[in-house]
């Protein structure tokens, strides 16, 4: 794993805010959808932290990387608060909150780069 930026993890987690948006958005869709269970992704942290970690084979010689390992950016399956008698799981008031937590991560995160940036601007005018 090479060096770590601002600018890449910023980066990074814009994407995986994007793909948690995404993922919330199905959840609200599937809302009455028989059967249907809630998904959300696994917390940046833990997805970021583990990335590292991943072997990766560029010969035959090589180990094979363990095949029951998880992928850490698939959805995994949560309790929601209530379950229909139809067996769907989503919470429209978790899901919900769940928006207010990616849009505040994400003005976080974008006033996180533009901070950033004015601080590389102001080094680079000295």
């Amino acid at each position: 794993m090479g060096p770590v930026t601002v600018l890449d993890l910023v980066s990074q987690q814009a994407r995986w805010l994007t793909l948690r948006q995404a993922t919330i958005a199905q959840n609200i869709a599937q809302a009455n959808t028989p059967g249907f269970k809630s998904v959300d992704l696994l917390p940046f942290e833990q997805v970021y932290s583990e990335s590292g970690l991943r072997m990766t084979a560029t010969s035959p010689k090589h180990l094979a990387a363990d095949p029951n390992e998880a992928d850490l950016t698939a959805g995994h399956t949560e309790a929601g608060w209530e379950t229909t008698h139809s067996g769907n799981s989503v919470s429209l008031e978790q899901e919900l909150m769940k928006t207010g937590e990616i849009h505040g991560a994400y003005t976080l995160n974008t006033n996180i780069a533009r901070s950033f940036q004015q601080m590389l601007l102001t080094a680079v005018k000295a």
